[in-house]
């Protein structure tokens, strides 16, 4: 009986949480059905759903409603992150703080999350959070991914059959995309190809520059992530080298030689044949600019908010390999802003060729943390030259377009979910203007920035303490 109460208590409260009505009253709002803005709106949320929207002057708010003020504010759809990870997806930290990683990520103002390397915890969180059990982002799961080596948490495939075997297993077991990297050669990874198509999974993931080339992914119509492969098509044709800087190989000082031979004439060719195969693209911009490329100083990542989220050794950790790494002290600024240079006219290419962006922050890595990194990611692609709303929607409706969710979410319509974010200036003037939020509401339920900084500063304490100490052999 007791059990019962205790059920009864949960499912209660769930659906007291969707049964809210809340009103942003004189709000104008950036719909990203286009380009635009629709000023004194009322909006009107209930049970997890917009139900109304309309002049101010008119819109009758609902007696029981939770009234916020909009009045000089702009409400735009809730983020999605294509491509992030967990601290708990590894063996340093323990699956309880799962929940509270995700809570983090709504209180950045994100609301639907796409984990790119699957877990069965991974499986479980999202799960939890379909039933409203957990506040945490709608969540899709990529599989464990397909790869040539070992690297942890994979399928090593070697034979066509392990390849199709990897790929039904990870439908078997719920996954949403079926995760591809690197080593793979070319008739394995059209193995795990032709098995997708045929149970119906969508590949998505990673090219490289001597197996899975971005030629061969295309020809496969592949979703890719970070522009990989892309660096090694716009080489000059006389270039002494065929590989370049994508993926695994940017690690190798040497390897930068290549960027003197960049042949821009091809941008265009190579962005048109992207799009044709697969409109959607994951740059992951500002991950590679920012951790790679631009310099970034002990004293700047001490002094970012979400520093502290992370434990004083692993601090250390990456505040040591920026001292100490090859790629950082022995490739030259100059080669590296032309890097990012031919990056950004790969993204801006792409998106005049009709391209569909999506923006990945690729956390929590060498110091970045999820949802913090987002908004980092939006500046970064505009940044790149296609615009503040180009942007946007490479944070909101864009990715829901992949997803195959934009009929429920993504913009800021009657019908659509009640994920959203209430910033206090006009994102299309700035897109910096998204870490500036008043509040965000997540399935129907609204959160003051004040209450989401309040879980942050809650939260980076035990993320930081749970830390895992591993013993080292001998011990």
């Amino acid at each position: 009986m007791k059990r019962f109460r205790v059920l009864l208590v949960i499912a209660l409260t769930a659906m007291t949480a969707f049964a809210q009505t809340t009103a942003f009253v004189g709000v104008n709002v950036v719909p990203m059905d286009r380009e635009r803005i629709i000023a004194n709106q009322t909006v009107i949320v209930r049970n997890g759903v917009i139900a109304e929207i309309g002049d101010a002057r008119r819109v009758k708010v609902p007696r029981d409603a939770v009234r916020v003020d909009g009045a000089g504010k702009y409400l735009i759809p809730g983020f999605v992150d294509m491509h992030t990870h967990l601290l708990s997806d590894g063996a340093d930290y323990p699956d309880s703080i799962g929940p509270d990683e995700l809570r983090v990520m709504v209180a950045n103002g994100v609301t639907t999350a796409r984990f790119m390397i699957g877990t069965p915890e991974l499986l479980v969180l999202r799960a939890r959070s379909a039933k409203g059990e957990i506040t945490a982002p709608t969540i899709w799961v990529a599989s464990p991914h397909l790869t040539g080596r070992e690297q942890g948490n994979n399928f090593v495939v070697k034979t066509e059959e392990e390849a199709r075997d990897a790929v039904r297993k990870s439908k078997a077991a719920g996954y949403d995309f079926i995760k591809v990297t690197t080593f793979i050669p070319a008739a394995i990874y059209e193995a795990a190809i032709d098995e997708a198509a045929k149970i119906g999974i969508r590949v998505v993931g990673h090219a490289d520059r001597e197996y899975v080339t971005a030629p061969r992914a295309w020809k496969a119509k592949q979703q890719i992530e970070h522009l990989d492969g892309y660096m090694e098509q716009i080489l000059r044709d006389d270039a002494p080298m065929k590989g370049s800087v994508s993926d695994l190989y940017m690690s190798n000082p040497k390897n930068w030689e290549s960027i003197d031979f960049i042949d821009e004439a091809k941008i265009a060719a190579v962005a048109k044949k992207s799009v044709e195969a697969n409109p959607f693209s994951d740059p992951t911009q500002h991950f590679f600019k920012n951790t790679f490329a631009l310099p970034r100083s002990e004293e700047s990542m001490r002094a970012q908010p979400d520093f502290k989220f992370y434990p004083a050794k692993v601090q250390e950790q990456w505040l040591n390999w920026y001292k100490r790494a090859a790629l950082i002290n022995q490739v030259s600024a100059e080669r590296k802003l032309k890097w990012i240079d031919a990056r950004n006219k790969l993204i801006k290419a792409i998106h005049d060729n009709g391209g569909k962006l999506m923006a990945g922050s690729d956390t929590p890595e060498f110091l970045w943390l999820y949802g913090f990194a987002m908004h980092h990611e939006l500046k970064a692609l505009r940044d790149a030259g296609i615009g503040n709303y180009a942007a946007l929607a490479a944070g909101t409706r864009n990715p829901h377009e992949f997803l195959g969710s934009l009929s429920k979410s993504g913009t800021v319509e009657k019908g659509k979910a009640g994920d959203l974010l209430l910033l206090n200036k006009n994102p299309l003037d700035d897109i910096a203007a998204t870490y500036d939020r008043a509040g965000v509401m997540l399935k129907g339920k609204y959160y003051t920035q004040s209450e989401l900084n309040g879980w942050l500063d809650e939260i980076a304490p035990k993320i930081a303490g749970s830390y895992i100490e591993h013993k080292s052999a001998g011990q």
